[in-house]
């Protein structure tokens, strides 16, 4: 298994439920992971897009898609994937 540090996830919920202290909260209870940052990026009538920056020593993937769909929400996409012994910090670059 792949020891990850940190995962940024492009997230879709519903307008209404699950709130993002649910999907937090469903998050937090994975091991392994540390921090989570949920930050509202998109609104629409029926879907609040999400970015969710998920950080710890080592969690299982696999097991933060699944909480992330228990609760009710959908995995849209992985914008980022950090794994090894420590955190690389990269600069903003343009996507040509």
């Amino acid at each position: 298994m792949v020891r990850l540090r940190r995962v940024v996830l492009d997230v879709d919920k519903p307008s209404k439920e699950p709130s993002l202290f649910a999907i937090a909260e469903a998050l937090d209870k994975i091991e392994g992971v540390a921090a989570i940052n949920l930050t509202v990026n998109e609104v629409d009538v029926d879907v609040i897009g999400l970015i969710a920056v998920i950080e710890g020593d080592s969690f299982d993937f696999a097991e933060i898609e699944r909480a992330i769909y228990e609760v009710g929400a959908v995995l849209h996409g992985v914008d980022q994937i950090i794994t090894g012994s420590r955190l690389i910090e990269t600069t903003e670059t343009p996507i040509s």
